[in-house]
């Protein structure tokens, strides 16, 4: 796992987050509000995987859909 960077919901995520996760962020931003949570942009397998502390991940299956789904218990 390569570590990425992190940023606050709802702020526009760094440049280091690919283009293909930054809709699904959005709308997942879009439907907080006023929670303070942050986003952490990590890589495995060298696919982009963004965790929201707020109990939320966007990420880029091998096949290359963007997955935006609350963490599974």
């Amino acid at each position: 796992m390569q570590l990425g960077t992190r940023w606050e919901a709802g702020a526009e995520p760094p440049a280091s987050v690919p283009a293909q996760l930054r809709p699904a962020i959005a709308k997942v931003d879009a439907t907080l509000s006023g929670t303070r949570a942050h986003w952490t942009l990590t890589w495995l397998e060298g696919r982009p995987i963004a965790e929201l502390d707020a109990g939320w991940e966007v990420l880029l299956t091998a096949s290359g859909e963007v997955v935006a789904r609350p963490f599974e218990d």
